[in-house]
């Protein structure tokens, strides 16, 4: 390759020798020469290589199945390989055409060094794109965060090639300069802090499974509710339920609360929790007209008969008088009520019987008697929970009054009402 190099570029200088031109000035001449050679070449050369190069991952992606080599082509990778061989070709030639300008050829040799070591970084970053892009297009690495992967991977490299870029400018060794950057590690710690915080707290989210893109998540401290469409280094991309988009640090999802709700996705129901608040002055013992009018209700009619015989039977055990309702065991309207909810539920068809279904008596507080519906939906999609939900609290809270009770409502004053 020298001696290529040296009968392209050495030529010109002894011919003008020969001529009777001064040394100084074939010098000159044949510098100028050869430069002009020299651009001509690379541009042949990158030309060249561009066409064969882009042509051929052109031919070779429509021809393949697989999606990978269309990706290196949207990604320009051929592009930045064809930039690259003429600038290796400048680099070895830069010693043969500035021999007797020692100088200068330190200078343009480094300066070209420098750019073929970013070039090629750059490279390697277009292929790593086209690594990340095919494997979020593959379905068991779809919620996986690859964007973090190659960030921490080029974050590497590049710590690599500025150290080569600083020993290569300053004739540092090697070894010095890890030596040095080890003696300021806690100004780079400082200045990368953020980094290094995402880049454990990638790791720690991956592989405790704590977040994948796709996932519905709440992080209240955020403002954020919605699908998680991207995680990297520095931050997690959620876009929320009103389209709007909330960016949170990554390691927040290690140092703060929030909730992922994947397990209520991925299981068989979703679960309502909801209470009305009873009246406690409207909860009363039934006397026997009032359980008569009550066994017109279909859903707790059997019921009744049952437990008004088991109630009656214990009563006449044990010669409880019943002149006063408190005496001895009695059904309440507030009972009598839970258990017509709870009958309603084991009949709606959008509620999953597989899982919990009750409906329970809360601490009584200071606004009434707390009634908690608690069971979950066959349906975990929103808009179809939010009707489930909204249809069964409609009827319930229409089915009151039939029960005699009364829901807790603030007293307000309609004559001070303005229409």
């Amino acid at each position: 390759m020298h001696n290529l190099l040296e009968k392209t570029f050495g030529w010109l200088y002894p011919l003008l020798r020969k001529l009777n031109f001064g040394e100084t000035l074939s010098s000159y001449i044949s510098l100028v020469f050869n430069i002009i050679i020299l651009c001509f070449l690379a541009y042949f050369i990158y030309v060249v290589f561009r066409l064969i190069l882009v042509t051929i991952m052109a031919i070779v992606a429509k021809k393949t199945k697989t999606n990978f080599d269309d990706l290196l082509v949207s990604n320009q990778t051929a592009k930045y390989i064809a930039h690259l061989i003429p600038f290796l070709f400048i680099y070895k030639s830069v010693p043969v055409i500035l021999e007797s300008y020692v100088y200068w050829e330190s200078v343009f040799g480094k300066m070209v060094g420098v750019y073929i070591i970013l070039l090629s970084l750059w490279i390697v970053r277009s292929i790593l794109k086209a690594i990340r892009d095919y494997l979020k297009e593959q379905p068991k690495y779809s919620d996986k965060p690859i964007d973090s992967y190659i960030q921490v991977i080029m974050i590497v490299l590049w710590i690599f090639g500025v150290g080569v870029i600083i020993s290569k400018i300053f004739d540092i060794d090697k070894g010095t300069l890890l030596g040095t950057l080890g003696a300021i590690s806690a100004v780079i710690i400082l200045i990368f802090r953020d980094t290094i915080l995402g880049f454990v707290a990638s790791v720690q989210v991956s592989l405790n499974d704590m977040v994948r893109i796709g996932d519905w998540i709440t992080f209240d401290k955020y403002g954020a509710d919605g699908d998680v469409i991207e995680i990297n280094l520095a931050t997690v991309k959620v876009r929320n339920f009103d389209n709007t988009t909330t960016t949170i640090p990554t390691y927040s999802l290690i140092s703060d609360s929030f909730r992922n709700w994947r397990g209520m996705l991925n299981s068989d129901g979703r679960r309502i929790k909801r209470h009305l608040l009873i009246k406690a002055k409207s909860i009363k013992f039934l006397n026997d007209a009032e359980l008569l009018k009550m066994k017109e209700i279909q859903l707790v009619s059997e019921y009744i008969d049952k437990k008004q015989t088991e109630i009656n039977n214990y009563n006449k055990t044990y010669n409880i008088d019943k002149s006063l309702a408190i005496n001895g065991r009695n059904m309440t309207n507030f009972g009598l009520f839970r258990k017509y909810i709870t009958k309603y539920l084991e009949n709606y068809p959008g509620i999953n019987k597989n899982m919990i279904l009750l409906c329970r008596q809360l601490q009584p507080t200071s606004h009434g008697i707390p009634l908690e519906i608690y069971a979950f939906t066959k349906d975990q999609r929103f808009e179809e929970y939010e009707y489930v939900m909204s249809d069964i609290f409609d009827h319930i809270i229409a089915s009151i009054s039939f029960f005699d009770l009364e829901i807790y409502e603030l007293p307000t004053d309609k004559n001070s009402l303005e229409y």
